[in-house]
């Protein structure tokens, strides 16, 4: 489904692909699948680069709330016989501490633009269509691709002859195919898993966690509506979730999460050892030692003498 709207983010999305294919095409074939894998790939991480401030902004927003649980638990507790009083209190709370419960969803809704352009190129691609400054010959191109054995364009209820006219198996076809699916809906359990697993630590007695485990069995099961997708798509779609899943694993091992005292208030938490830290085999202490404490000034007092000792002073 294409949107009018969005006619100059596609053309945007296409130029970007022409870019990296030609860059790949210098000293890879340019037909091969290698190379529209590596353009398929390169395109995804150039878009999530890209959107990488919506992330870190929804994230930040989502830790601030989980920091306010605690004391929004406690309201809801005291005031669960007064709905309004209740409602005016936790929203005076994140007025107080300058949090959005819409913060974290702003930014998802941010991305779909992006991700929806990305998808209806590569569609138009898999089917043919030279649009939005893409030559027939670069979408041909496309379509001659094959990763593993797999044509780009092909999806997993494709007719045995339309697979065979891309000088294709069939059944190596539909094996590839059911493989990446696998992985694209592993990814995304993962994915949700890690950010459930954090969330239900974070308040064991969360009204929702029922619901919370549910989706986090549930949502794999829609990566299998993309058997219907092109492998291109597929392979997009399996590349943003890995780069999901390490960019959420990064940003909980900056920011652990936040432990409380017994007043409620956080209790600041040190980040967790990162990855080239541990490859050197060097602990967080060793990676930004304290700053030596300044020298104390001690001042030296006089002693006080006797009257007799002074200077000028006469005996009686």
């Amino acid at each position: 489904m294409e949107l009018s709207w969005l006619s100059w983010l596609y053309a945007a999305v296409a130029q970007v692909i022409i870019w990296i294919h030609t860059g790949f095409s210098t000293f890879l074939n340019p037909d091969g699948g290698l190379t529209w894998a590596l353009t398929i790939i390169t395109l995804t991480a150039f878009m999530r680069i890209l959107i990488f401030p919506l992330f870190l902004k929804q994230m930040r927003s989502s830790r601030k709330m989980q920091e306010l649980a605690p004391k929004v638990a406690e309201l809801r507790k005291r005031y669960k016989n007064d709905k309004q009083r209740m409602n005016q209190e936790v929203m005076a709370l994140y007025q107080g501490a300058g949090a959005n419960p819409l913060g974290g969803c702003l930014p998802i809704v941010a991305q779909f633009p992006i991700f929806i352009s990305m998808f209806t190129v590569l569609q138009a691609m898999a089917n043919g269509q030279a649009k939005w400054g893409m030559t027939q010959e670069l979408v041909d191109s496309a379509r001659k691709a094959h990763i593993f054995g797999a044509p780009l364009p092909a999806n997993f209820f494709m007719s045995s002859a339309d697979i065979e006219g891309f000088d294709a198996s069939v059944v190596q076809t539909k094996i590839v195919l059911a493989i990446f699916v696998a992985v694209s809906s592993l990814t995304t359990f993962l994915t949700v898993r890690q950010s459930v697993t954090r969330s239900m630590a974070q308040m064991p007695d969360n009204p929702m966690a029922q619901q919370q485990k549910i989706l986090m069995y549930i949502s794999p099961l829609f990566a299998f509506f993309s058997l219907n997708f092109p492998l291109g798509l597929i392979l997009y779609w399996v590349t943003t979730n890995v780069w999901t899943l390490g960019q959420q694993h990064w940003f909980y091992s900056r920011h652990p999460m936040p432990q409380y005292d017994a007043k409620g208030n956080v209790i600041p938490a040190k980040p967790k050892q990162g990855l080239l830290a541990k490859m050197r085999g060097t602990t967080p202490e060793e990676q930004a030692p304290p700053p030596p404490p300044e020298p104390k000034i001690i001042r030296q007092q006089p002693s006080r003498q006797p009257r007799s000792k002074r200077t000028g002073s006469k005996k009686s």
